[in-house]
């Protein structure tokens, strides 16, 4: 079952106090890593991955990695903080995945695995706890500006949804908290003819009685509703690449591959562009992060050109507080495994003592 095992650093089992498993739960993805703690600070050391659709439940991959970390390297571990795309429970103890239709409690999951201590987070909080774990290498800079050390920060991200969450500094801890948000689901402001046209037919498409939400329009369902809307004015003369993205079961996917070179797609994608523009706006008007804006999610590594001077200028396009925009840095995170990272890393401070 197990797909790939990888090494992520080489390491001496005596030199970790103790060990935990974090987990970062996605429709496509399920990604596994073990965390050694050393100085109360956690280093991923091995990382699993597989594919969620192909799991009959997660317990299955939670045993195959668990066994071969005891074979392979006489590592048993107990403990393990699990991020998941989905709804968790205010005391963390059961979550359900929204696209893999995965209800899970900590004492199902205990029972199943022999994991005697289990806590459940949100896959953007986990995010978050993961900026604390970058390195620069982790990050490309989208628009520079003075990062003031310590000030609230912002992570969003657009893939199958969209995700944002606020970092507030914690002094006692030296590190950043993320705070809940469902700012995906804010009404988007549409301002423009264009952008006016573009919510009505999703509201018909989608058959949606109250207002448009940002989500349907900054992400991967978003993309498909603004390159139908597109197709639908028959502006745009069709090519070969747009009658193959017409055909596509995984829209996005393709439209992404033809963005340089079919119109439609690349009007799509500068749609796309401006109102993630927008909503990156909106959330540094509402913290003031000059700590930064941390752009994550499935779309933005694939597609890094998109965030380009045009990104940035409607991005500081603002009739009152321009100014305020102009001093916030934003950053594109290019560590896949940031999730990942960020569960490790809360786990480590829960769970981390022997």
């Amino acid at each position: 079952m197990l797909s790939a095992q990888k090494q992520y650093k080489k390491f001496n089992k005596k030199s970790h106090g103790s060990f935990i498993l974090g987990a970062d739960l996605g429709g496509t993805n399920t990604n596994l890593g073990v965390f050694g703690i050393k100085n109360n600070n956690p280093e991923l050391l091995l990382l699993f991955h597989f594919k969620s659709k192909e799991l009959g439940s997660l317990h299955h991959a939670i045993i195959e990695t668990l066994d071969c970390i005891i074979k392979n390297h006489k590592i048993r571990i107990t403990k393990a903080c699990i991020a998941g795309a989905g709804v968790v429970s205010p005391d963390r103890s059961s979550i359900s995945i929204t696209k893999l239709d995965w209800n899970l409690t900590r004492k199902e999951l205990s029972g199943n695995t022999g994991l005697t201590k289990i806590i459940f987070i949100n896959d953007f909080e986990a995010i978050g706890y993961g900026i604390n774990m970058l390195r620069k290498a982790d990050v490309a800079v989208i628009k520079k500006a003075r990062k003031i050390p310590e000030a609230a920060s912002v992570v969003i991200g657009a893939g199958t949804g969209l995700g944002k969450t606020t970092l507030a500094y914690d002094i006692h801890y030296k590190s950043y908290v993320p705070l809940p948000s469902e700012a995906g689901h804010c009404d988007f402001p549409a301002q423009s003819k264009q952008e006016i046209e573009l919510v009505d037919f999703i509201k018909k498409r989608k058959k949606i009685k109250q207002n448009v939400s940002y989500e349907q329009i900054v992400s991967g369902i978003g993309l498909e509703n603004i390159y139908l809307f597109l197709r639908k004015n028959g502006k745009i003369n069709p090519t070969k690449s747009t009658k193959e993205a017409d055909k596509a079961k995984n829209k996005p996917a393709v439209i992404s591959k033809y963005r340089k070179i079919d119109e439609t797609c690349r009007k799509a994608f500068e749609i796309f562009r401006d109102a993630y523009a927008k909503f990156a706006a909106n959330c540094a008007l509402d913290a003031l992060p000059y700590g930064g804006i941390y752009i994550a999610g499935g779309i933005a590594p694939k597609n890094k050109d998109i965030f380009d001077a045009n990104f940035v200028k409607k991005f500081e396009k603002c009739h009152e507080r321009s100014d305020v925009l102009k001093r916030i840095p934003i950053y594109l995170i290019v560590n896949y495994n940031v999730g990942l990272l960020g569960a490790g890393f809360l786990g480590a401070r829960i769970f981390g003592k022997k």
